[in-house]
């Protein structure tokens, strides 16, 4: 990591409290790098050698088995990902590939694991990382099991409204057939959601999103107030 880098990357939340000499540490092995779009980074049963944390662009982590993907949640700055499979040294479940040109640091798995043993300011920020990814995947879990495909996109696109300050119009994060496959369904399926949502305040026109009536895109997907939402 260059010198002029390291004032930005020092701020980021998972270092800011951290003692100076070990984020040093930290700083002096790890890696900045900016990756093209579909890039694969690293694959599901690889070792977990480098903790990566992304500070601009999309990462989309998946699960593959034999010819089917499966695409498990889209990662946005600023995160880390996956750090649970390197705290415990153990091998990813996941793949993870850039949707875009994204820039990432890559730290080394066996550094990042000693000094989360010595630096208490730098275990609470791991705790809450990983306390955030659990939280995701409950959610995204309960989404699955409790509302019909229709009704999943429906709210995902409510919830992308929301974060992006109840915006009225919006691009699509990922590709519709990525799409597809976070909210568990096939692109045809897909398809016929998004006509089925017309009557019910919606139009989607290629990657743009326009909500024409948001009250009854609410009613018909019945938002939680405490489940659906972004942790930050």
């Amino acid at each position: 990591m260059r010198a002029a880098e390291k004032p930005e990357i020092a701020a980021l939340p998972l270092f800011a409290s951290m003692e100076a000499s070990q984020r040093e540490r930290i700083f002096n092995a790890a890696f900045l790098q900016v990756f093209p779009a579909q890039l694969t980074l690293f694959e599901q049963a690889q070792q977990a050698d480098f903790l990566h944390v992304l500070i601009d662009g999309l990462v989309e982590l998946y699960t593959s088995n034999g010819d089917r993907d499966c695409s498990m949640a889209i990662i946005r700055p600023v995160r880390s990902f996956i750090l649970a499979a390197v705290y415990t040294d153990q091998r990813y479940l996941m793949s993870a590939r850039t949707l875009t040109p994204s820039r990432i640091l890559m730290i080394p798995a066996d550094l990042i694991r000693e000094v989360i043993e010595t630096d208490k300011a730098l275990m609470r920020a791991a705790m809450a990382e990983l306390a955030i990814g659990f939280r995701h995947f409950v959610r995204a879990l309960t989404d699955m099991k409790l509302r019909q495909s229709v009704e999943r996109l429906a709210n995902f696109l409510l919830m992308e409204s929301n974060y992006l300050g109840e915006a009225d119009q919006f691009t699509l994060p990922v590709e519709k057939r990525i799409l597809a496959s976070l909210l568990g369904m096939t692109a045809e399926n897909l398809s016929r959601a998004i006509a089925a949502l017309q009557p019910m305040g919606v139009n989607i026109s290629g990657m743009t999103v326009q909500i024409t009536n948001r009250a009854k895109l609410r009613s018909f997907a019945r938002p939680d107030a405490f489940l659906d939402q972004y942790d930050r």
